[in-house]
């Protein structure tokens, strides 16, 4: 099958100047795999308090399904680069929304506890491989000058999630059940599987960096400064996040006396401004990323901070979850940009390794909430979440760890690559690029 439309070089600067229609579709077909699989880890959320009664548990158990999948992600990503090998990129993450898939429909069946963490594991290995790879694909199937805006658009699956997936999972959940949204989670992610296939060029392993006299290029990312120290940040960042935002729906019941339906309005609300937070913060973090995610981080702090102190009241609340959403929405594709500046040679590594540290935050912050839940309430939470927040903040400043402010190179593929397009008059031509493209044509 010939491939739409040039493919860039991605390695070299060169290729097409424009991106093309072809291209941005395949960059939604992924950022669409990323909003369902997102969705599909934060559903608890949005359904805590249903979810428990159903399977009569308490709600720090029910919250222990999110910790159990961003665990098993968190193993996951770091080793998906080393264990796929050669495997084409496009098959791989195919593959992982079809487990995705398994992981929603065993939880919409769910009868008990052990079934539903059995779910939540396979849900994470499937969730591994796809947010483990899509950011550091992204940028391979646009022309290079438009690199940064594809992270921002793939990883804007997950500030939509937030944006339509939570608060339109808890609407249908009120309607018709918390299992009829994992079952149809589990429909979407079988669609995208033969999406990405169909939209998606082959996408070949990116060939090993050449090692230096020193072997810099060689070495692993964590020997970098900047990696280390923004790992550091978005362990502990994270993890006061997601130990205050898995239970947002009981501070809301319980604070601000918010009924199930307002309270998804809310969740809409912090979602919209996520999605805007999003690709502000990838735009400013493409010239500034240390900086963009220093001021992300300060501001999550203080939307907890405000959320603590006026959650008693329904508008000022709407006020702290609004800062809250448009802070925490830019943090992941920041983040994604400050790994990729750090260690440019090893995208696909470090890119795996800040997606496992990433989710283990997740997991740690959704068992430390519900510590902190069943023995001190929600008010304590949240405070306790600040502080965290305030560490975070302390780590960006007193680390250091300036990133490079320039677009980093993506990563070639291991072989020469031959790109049949097809020109205005119908007839093929072809074209080889030396060193190769980052995708190849798909057959």
């Amino acid at each position: 099958m010939e491939s739409p439309a040039p493919l860039p070089d991605t390695n070299t600067g060169s290729g097409p100047a424009r991106t093309t229609p072809w291209q941005w579709a395949a960059v939604a077909v992924l950022s669409l795999s990323t909003f369902v699989v997102v969705t599909s880890e934060m559903l608890p959320i949005g359904v805590l308090t249903p979810m428990a009664d159903d399977l009569e548990i308490s709600r720090g158990a029910a919250g222990a399904s999110l910790t159990v999948t961003g665990l098993v992600t968190a193993v996951t990503a770091p080793f998906v680069s080393r264990l796929l090998g050669s495997l084409d990129r496009r098959v791989a993450l195919a593959a992982a929304m079809v487990v995705l898939a398994v992981g929603n429909a065993l939880t919409a069946v769910a009868d008990d506890f052990g079934l539903l963490m059995a779910a939540r594991v396979i849900l994470g290995i499937g969730m591994g491989v796809v947010w483990g790879l899509s950011s550091a694909i992204a940028p391979r199937l646009v022309s290079p000058r438009n690199a940064a805006l594809a992270v921002s658009v793939s990883v804007s699956g997950v500030a939509a999630a937030s944006v339509v997936g939570v608060p339109l999972g808890t609407l249908v959940s009120s309607s018709f059940g918390w299992r009829t949204v994992f079952g149809a989670l589990a429909g979407c992610a079988v669609a995208l599987a033969a999406g990405l296939l169909f939209a998606l060029p082959r996408l070949p392993r990116p060939a090993a960096p050449t090692a230096t006299a020193d072997g810099a290029n060689a070495a692993s990312p964590l020997r970098v400064r900047p990696v280390r120290v923004g790992l550091a940040l978005f362990l502990v960042l994270v993890t006061a996040h997601f130990a205050a935002y898995t239970y947002v729906r009981p501070v809301l019941e319980e604070r601000t006396g918010l009924t199930p339906s307002t309270i998804a309005v809310v969740l809409l609300v912090y979602g919209f401004f996520g999605l805007f937070g999003n690709f502000t913060a990838g735009a400013l973090a493409a010239r500034r990323a240390r900086g963009t995610v220093l001021v992300l981080t300060a501001g999550i702090g203080a939307s907890i901070v405000l959320l603590a102190l006026v959650s008693r009241w329904a508008g000022p609340t709407g006020i702290a979850v609004a800062l809250w959403g448009l802070t925490y929405g830019g943090l992941s594709v920041a983040g994604q940009i400050w790994m990729a500046r750090s260690a440019p040679d090893r995208v696909e590594q470090v890119t795996g390794i800040y997606v496992g540290v990433f989710t283990a935050a997740i997991a740690l912050g959704a068992f430390l909430g519900g510590v902190v839940v069943e023995a001190s309430g929600v008010t304590a939470l949240l405070w306790s979440a600040a502080v965290l927040a305030a560490a975070a903040l302390a780590v960006g400043l007193l680390g250091g760890g300036r990133t490079p402010s320039t677009t980093p190179p993506v990563p070639a593929a291991s072989a020469t690559v031959r790109a049949t397009t097809t020109v205005p008059n119908g007839q093929a031509s072809a074209a080889v690029r030396e060193p190769c493209a980052g995708a190849a044509p798909r057959e």
